[in-house]
């Protein structure tokens, strides 16, 4: 059962402001981005539209600690870390490396829900096939 996965990107001009940093929202976006190539890996759609069975992730916490600034063209290595599974929701740690430093640190919490009669959302238990690929990574592994 996974509880990392990573990837790699290359800051690009759009993603910058004039002094060629990237803009801070990006990093939310690149979040986004490695959750997605995640639930990929796993063979599993990010968000299902099945009539009656729409599953989908709202954030309802997020955060990124900034330590040094990505400049356009820098390589980049987004690590996720499944920090917290519970019956409802998943927490993930993010992790911008650009080579060994840890230039950034997010985390975002997610909860499952499904649609109801009414067409709003309702926190539903994460489907017995998503949860039963996924795992909480130790707790060493962001910290170290």
């Amino acid at each position: 059962m996974p509880s990392e996965f990573s990837l790699q990107r290359t800051v690009e001009f759009a993603e910058t402001d004039m002094a060629g940093i990237m803009h801070f929202a990006n990093f939310f976006r690149w979040m986004e981005s490695c959750e997605t190539a995640f639930y990929r890996s796993l063979g599993l759609p990010l968000i299902s539209f099945v009539p009656g069975q729409v599953v989908g992730w709202p954030r309802v916490n997020v955060s990124c600690t900034y330590r040094a600034p990505l400049r356009f063209n820098d390589s980049v290595e987004v690590r996720l870390f499944v920090k917290k599974l519970t019956t409802r929701s998943v927490t993930y740690i993010f992790q911008f490396r650009k080579g060994t430093a840890v230039v950034a640190q997010g985390e975002v919490t997610a909860v499952c829900v499904t649609d109801n009669a009414e067409g709003g959302m309702v926190a539903q238990p994460i489907p017995a096939d998503v949860r039963a690929k996924l795992s909480e990574a130790p707790e060493s592994a962001w910290q170290g």
